[in-house]
């Protein structure tokens, strides 16, 4: 009798498990617990596959021989403690993936940057003639490229919520780019426990794998110094560049690798400030051991365009310049959101705060942010924490309004920008959904 598969959530994630897990032989179900959007509904139809809708079946569920389960589903809700309790597997849908490839795997985590890294990545694999996917966080489903593609490669971004859930799973090259609180109340805001969380990119590496790092974050250094590596470390910084890794000198972004070495003017990166010389420097590590040509990697670190609802510059009206950073759910990206643009600013803020401290961005608002439009369900965090060092703090329940409220509140010279802090599914669908509301709300000014 075939084997009985399981899926919590029919979104890309789920559908492509469900996909893969029928081309396999197994007895597939998905069960999600809200509506299924039309059109993964319209896929599943089409490829037979049982499902249910807004309920989870706890009976059906729990006769699963195995349960993929959305990395939206936490671990601690009753669910899946049952099935735990009875020893059903349960894993993510890159894992669950990863069992039916030999594709080799770049695999990218982080708390900021993950995604312009991956798609920079992606990019210079694709711009170097590589038969590549995209996957994870960003990209198609991988379990359903995994059933109905035939890649030598796979970049993919990966969330902690998608790491915990993976067992045996290998990253051939790991990419690991900061540390910073996030996601705690998912880890019973314990900060070690998300560490750990972001560390299982590193599990079943052998001395044949790569793991590439950012050697300036503090977290970073200490972990390493905990663990026992297998993999080939290649750090970056922004210093000068050891034998195996990449830096900067003399304004050179440079990357070593044994006897090859590769280098070209920081001026020439597509993606400028500093943090995006970190996800550059990343990339073309990556590239680097995959033993792409230096004129490639070149030609991608210079060429490439940039990620949309991360720091896009998108539109000027009456000389103020408005930026989408819709991406920025946590306190670290608007750090760095904020670091890489001009004053004076002003500020759209706010959403689900994931137990945010807002500290770390008080000298730079108070050097560069001149007004804050609070943007969110429940705003008393965020005001608590600027009102003595913001003379204008306005708060609004929609984006027209927030958008229209900064209008008048910036000069021709000043920028605009929304970098939330938080999460978006109080007022939004999701990031996206926010982002590109932003944009529209503009474009109506």
């Amino acid at each position: 009798m075939a084997e009985r598969l399981v899926i919590l959530g029919a979104g890309e994630s789920g559908v492509g498990a469900a996909i893969l897990g029928k081309k396999e032989g197994f007895d597939v179900l998905v069960s999600d617990a809200g509506k299924i959007n039309e059109k993964y509904r319209n896929v599943l139809l089409n490829y037979e596959i049982s499902f249910e809708e807004g309920t989870h079946s706890v009976e059906k569920v729990l006769e699963a021989d195995l349960l993929v389960k959305s990395p939206g589903i936490p671990d601690h809700i009753q669910l899946i403690k049952d099935l735990k309790g009875k020893g059903i597997p349960v894993i993510s849908e890159i894992e669950f993936g990863g069992r039916y490839t030999n594709a080799k795997t770049i695999c990218i985590t982080g708390s900021n940057g993950k995604t312009t890294t991956t798609m920079l990545t992606y990019h210079l694999l694709k711009k170097a003639g590589l038969n590549v996917g995209l996957a994870g966080n960003v990209g198609n489903s991988f379990a359903w490229q995994v059933a109905e593609k035939d890649f030598d490669y796979y970049v993919i971004e990966l969330s902690s919520f998608q790491l915990d859930g993976m067992y045996h799973f290998k990253a051939d090259v790991a990419v690991l780019l900061n540390i910073t609180p996030d996601h705690l109340d998912r880890y019973d805001n314990d900060f070690q426990k998300y560490v750990d969380s972001k560390f299982r990119i590193l599990q079943n590496q052998t001395q044949n794998d790569f793991f590439i790092y950012w050697d300036g974050d503090p977290v970073i250094k200490k972990e390493i110094e905990k663990r026992n590596i297998n993999a080939v470390c290649m750090p970056f910084s922004m210093s000068e560049p050891k034998a195996n890794g990449a830096g900067i000198k003399d304004k050179q972004l440079i990357i070593n690798r044994e006897k090859n070495s590769f280098n070209m003017s920081i001026f020439d990166i597509a993606l400028q400030g500093q943090h995006n010389t970190y996800n550059s420097m990343a990339a073309g590590l990556a590239g680097m051991v995959l033993n792409i040509r230096n004129e490639k990697i070149r030609e991608s670190l210079s060429g490439f365009k940039g990620v949309e609802h991360r720091l896009e510059h998108f539109l000027k009206v009456h000389g103020i310049a408005f930026v989408n950073d819709s991406k920025a759910t946590n306190v670290n990206s608007t750090w760095y959101a904020l670091e890489s643009l001009n004053k004076p600013i002003v500020w759209i803020a706010g959403g689900v705060d994931k137990g945010n401290d807002y500290e770390a961005l008080k000298p730079l608002v108070k050097e560069k942010v001149k007004a804050i439009i609070c943007l969110g369900v429940d705003n008393k965090k965020i005001i608590k924490a600027f009102s003595d060092i913001v003379p204008d703090i306005v708060e609004t329940q929609d984006m027209k309004d927030a958008v229209r409220s900064a209008y008048y509140l910036a000069k021709d010279g000043e920028t605009v920008v929304l970098s939330p802090a938080c999460a978006s599914f109080d007022l939004f669908e999701n990031y996206e959904d926010r982002g590109r509301q932003f944009k529209m709300a503009v474009r109506e000014l």
